[in-house]
């Protein structure tokens, strides 16, 4: 289903990001997650892609799997960083001959082995110009969909990491709208308070697209410094920090207290009419429906 449909649909959306595991056994425990969280009728799954395209035949084996065994819709993260057009093209062909609908386009990051990555020398320098080029496609005629491909870009409410000038940055996230994204699902935050602000930043830039808020909750210590790095500089509110020096070593209290200031976030979003939460799951469900249940969200049926 296109992402356009999706949201039309439900207002807000609730969806979830999983990544390809590395082992067999992590497969198993994902597909356990998968199940559990199903039950909650999510309206999307995202997959995450490695750096420089490091999985990119995991990624489409579980985009496929997902859209084959489950009802839920599978949306690709697909980056720029190391292919060439002919590259692109060929996965995009992929995807379309399986009927997947949507694709989240993203600049992404060198693999951390080339630090030095000369992106002169790519065919995307931008994720506004994969967008174009996914609209390309689009126009080719060769998606199932006549409108081809449903298409998200990534937004940043404390800043893109790369630009820090922030009117440059919105400059930049325009551009990506205006060359064909249909929605906007942001990096995670803990403050809602920057998440507001983005969002009226991008109504008066006139970004009209919705715009989905990217949610994780703390879950042990090294997760919150894993989280500062993926997020580039992350802003950890003082109350959050404050509470877990309270909860100590003890991961289950640091547990309660990720989950429960994620819950507040998230209540509060939906408070303000966010278009959609989309839960960063790391592959577990266990924060996950503990969050839905402080929001009065029940399964559909007892996960198995």
């Amino acid at each position: 289903m296109h992402i356009s449909d999706i949201l039309s649909q439900r207002r807000p959306s609730f969806s979830f990001e999983f990544f390809p595991p590395r082992s067999e056994a992590a497969w198993g425990e994902l597909y356990q997650t998968i199940v559990d969280l199903e039950s909650y009728d999510p309206s999307f799954v995202s997959v995450t892609y490695g750096a420089g395209g490091t999985t990119r035949d995991a990624t489409h084996d579980l985009v496929v799997r997902i859209k084959e065994t489950t009802g839920i819709p599978p949306i690709p993260h697909l980056t720029c960083v190391g292919h060439s057009e002919a590259e692109i093209q060929s996965i995009l062909e992929r995807y379309a001959e399986a009927g997947v609908a949507n694709i989240l386009a993203l600049r992404g990051d060198p693999p951390k082995d080339q630090p030095d990555y000369d992106w002169s020398d790519s065919d995307f320098r931008h994720a506004s110009d994969l967008v174009r080029f996914i609209q390309r496609f689009n126009a080719s005629g060769r998606h199932p969909d006549p409108r081809g491909f449903g298409i998200g870009v990534a937004g940043f409410p404390e800043g893109h990491p790369a630009t820090p000038n922030r009117l440059m940055e919105l400059d930049h996230l325009k551009a990506k709208v205006d060359a064909g994204a249909d929605y906007i699902c942001t990096q995670l935050f803990f403050d809602n308070r920057d998440f507001l602000d983005f969002r009226d930043r991008c109504s008066h830039a006139g970004i009209d697209v919705p715009v989905i808020a990217g949610l994780m909750p703390v879950t042990s210590t090294k997760g919150m410094s894993r989280m500062a790095d993926l997020a580039a500089g992350a802003r950890f509110p003082a109350r959050l920090l404050r509470a877990l020096d309270r909860a100590g070593d003890d991961p289950k209290s640091v547990a309660r207290v990720g989950i429960h200031h994620a819950a507040e976030q998230a209540t509060g979003l939906l408070d303000e009419g966010v278009d959609g939460i989309h839960f960063y799951t790391l592959n577990k469900s266990a924060a996950t429906r503990e969050i839905y249940a402080s929001l009065g969200l029940a399964p559909r049926k007892n996960p198995a």
